[in-house]
């Protein structure tokens, strides 16, 4: 009953089940891909400028004017990025990504580093995603501000069971808010730009506030705590490369040619999310945008501090509200569309991180349950697996995003990095074996696209491990540490496993045991028994014994008494047991019998109940699922089930057949 109604929710929430050959149904042209893909990427908008006002304004309102550079060294790297995975996606079209550059082009040990990081920073991205995205709401509602925590989890858990329903469904779903999004900010950053133009752009609401500095930056950005602070900033900044590699991963969904297809979205995804980028930060600088870490103590204004209750809007809520007006139709548009956007970039990770999944799987470094399908045609397992690990996250952080994102984009420039230096080996590999010279060229052109890549990405993966990794990146170093450890030693477990399952001389086809020795476990002489027995007796074994343990002399003697009164022509044996243990006894027998005939197959044919209710396994069984257990441990003993289907089990078998 219970799983009958298991299934008919699974039904409603996920929909009917897909046969296999409805697969090529479910890949993607441009027009969805690019949402479904790069929605990370472009959402990345919604935080990336706010995390570089927030750190600079550490040394005060002078510091913060230099963010445009800031925001343009973070597009300069966005840019050469993409144009290096388009490379990527050429060359590996199998949805391997970054792990299959690396594994193939630097080893194993590289793989499953880069595989380990990107599995983490999937996880993070759901979570810093949802987290920003309940941040956006509480803009536009303030009653629900303390909420982030309850507000992401729910959202997780909603777009966990969109992606159950299919890659597909997903995108559809997704398609149109992720394109109001760019229209709305595209839209805004052309407005602004205009009344900036003709000098009617406002000031922002908190561009009144003075900034306390933290001491040691009185005098702004100077000195080598300057320097430093600064490039904090640009790595914090540099949040808006994240999702750039699922495109690589995701090449497997694309429609035909799949890695032209995958290599034209990535170029969208580079023009696109650099202009929105470029006019979210210059419209924050234009209309004075202050963005601090605590309001309370970092802000002053008129040299006071502000009234309690105050609440700090992100960077584009401020500025809608400056260019539009706050209340207006186009500022809760903008608003509504960039708390969206955000839930959905979570999505990203949910398309590359079961894919992910599902190959590390094949492979042997994660759990076999990864590599397979749904019933949707989506890989579940991965699905699941990546919610679990993002509501984590969100709960132990309460759904701060400054906290969140400190832990973030460190596993996505490893993975950059290395992935570069694995393609810059697969050029150098190829250019080996080509002759023809326009070949040749082609490939060098590539090799060198993929070597500023490399450089640009190490320089910045080593400015984020110096800047970030005392404000909380050290824990997703740790995690991947951790991840990469459990991967390891799944693969070995595979591998002892099938060395040991391999097929060698003693385990021959035609080696067979000396005797099979049955034994039948008898508690009460009722139908189940006798079903079990005659199952017995048709195998003809050599020689058939029943046991029963004597825990209640009344009940043995019983027993024995309806044994004999059927003239069943094997002998029961009873066990004595002075402790009324049941498995005991039981094992001690079989021991002895181990013990006396080691070269015999032993099979024991223990009679079970099938019920339909719930409660009703608890009931029953018991005594037999702890025998079963024991015996499983024991060499040369085999389990025979011999079922009795009660009218509950029939009940229950009627109602799936409706199902």
């Amino acid at each position: 009953m219970v799983l009958t109604i298991f299934n008919a929710v699974k039904r409603v929430l996920v929909g009917k089940p897909f046969r296999n050959d409805r697969l090529a149904h479910t890949l993607l042209p441009k027009r969805i891909a690019l949402p479904i893909f790069a929605s990370d990427a472009l959402s990345s908008v919604a935080y990336a400028p706010d995390e570089i006002l927030l750190t600079l304004a550490l040394a005060g309102v002078s510091a913060v004017a230099i963010a445009p550079w800031v925001g343009l060294a973070v597009m300069v790297v966005l840019l050469t990025v993409v144009a290096s995975y388009r490379q990527n996606v050429h060359a590996y079209p199998s949805g391997g990504g970054d792990y299959e550059i690396a594994n193939v082009n630097l080893g194993k040990f590289a793989g499953l580093t880069v595989a380990s990081a990107l599995l983490v920073d999937y996880v993070l991205t759901v979570a810093v995603s949802m987290s920003s995205a309940a941040t956006y709401l509480t803009t536009a509602v303030p009653s629900l501000h303390g909420q982030q925590a309850a507000i992401a989890t729910i959202g997780v858990i909603i777009l966990a069971l969109v992606n159950l329903r299919g890659i597909k469904e997903a995108g559809s779903v997704f398609a149109v808010p992720t394109y109001i999004f760019m229209a709305s900010i595209l839209g805004m950053t052309a407005v602004g730009v205009f009344q900036a133009a003709t000098g009617q752009l406002g000031q922002a609401p908190s561009a009144a506030f003075e900034i306390v500095p933290e001491p040691g930056f009185d005098e702004g950005l100077v000195g080598l705590a300057g320097a430093f602070l600064l490039l904090r900033a640009f790595s914090s900044g540099a949040a808006a490369l994240t999702g750039v590699e699922a495109i690589s991963n995701g090449v497997p969904n694309f429609q035909k040619p799949k890695s032209k297809n995958a290599a034209t979205t990535l170029l969208l995804l580079g023009v696109i999310a650099s202009a929105m980028l470029a006019g979210i930060i210059y419209l924050a600088n234009a209309t004075k945008v202050h963005i601090v870490l605590d309001p309370a103590t970092e802000f002053l204004l008129n040299g006071q501090p502000l009234e309690e209750g105050y609440i700090q809007n992100p960077a584009i809520s401020q500025i809608a509200q400056t260019v539009f007006g706050e209340g207006s139709i186009p500022f809760y548009i903008v608003v509504a569309a960039t708390g969206v956007i955000l839930v959905f970039a979570s999505n990203t990770a949910f398309n590359g991180f079961p894919v992910l999944g599902s190959i590390l799987a094949q492979d042997g470094y994660l759990p076999r349950q990864l590599r397979t399908r749904g019933d949707r045609l989506a890989f579940s397992n991965g699905v699941l697996a990546l919610a679990a690990g993002a509501l984590v996250l969100i709960i132990a952080f309460n759904a701060d995003v400054t906290k969140l994102i400190q832990l973030y984009i460190v596993g996505v420039f490893i993975s950059f990095t290395m992935s570069q230096l694995g393609m810059i080996r697969h050029w150098g590999r190829e250019l080996k074996l080509s002759k023809e010279p326009a070949v040749r060229l082609r490939i060098i052109k590539s090799r060198t696209i993929n070597t500023v890549g490399f450089c640009m990405t190490a320089l910045v993966l080593v400015i984020v491990l110096i800047t970030k990794f005392s404000q909380g990146a050290w824990i997703a170093l740790l995690a991947m540490f951790v991840l990469f450890l459990i991967m390891w030693s799944i693969r070995a477990h595979y591998d002892n496993v099938a060395k040991e399952l391999a097929v060698d001389e003693d385990s021959s086809p035609r080696a067979l045991p000396t005797r099979v020795h049955a034994v039948l476990l008898v508690s009460h002489v009722r139908k189940p028994v006798l079903r079990a027995l005659a199952y017995a007796r048709a195998s003809r074994p050599s020689r058939l014994d029943a046991i029963t343990v004597d825990i209640s002399s009344e009940e043995t003697e019983a027993t024995v008494a309806d044994w004999e009164k059927l003239e069943i022509p094997v002998p029961l044996t009873v066990l004595a047991s002075p402790f009324r243990e049941t498995v005991t006894p039981i094992m001690d027998y079989i021991k002895n019998m181990r013990r006396d005939s080691p070269r015999d197959l032993i099979v024991v044919y223990i009679p079970e109940y099938v019920v339909g209710k719930w409660w009703e396994q608890l009931v029953h069984n018991q005594t037999a699922l702890r025998i079963k257990t024991r015996l499983h441990f024991e060499p040369g003993v085999m389990v025979c089930s011999v079922p009795w289907q009660l009218k509950s089990s029939e009940e229950a078998k009627n109602l799936q057949d409706i199902q």
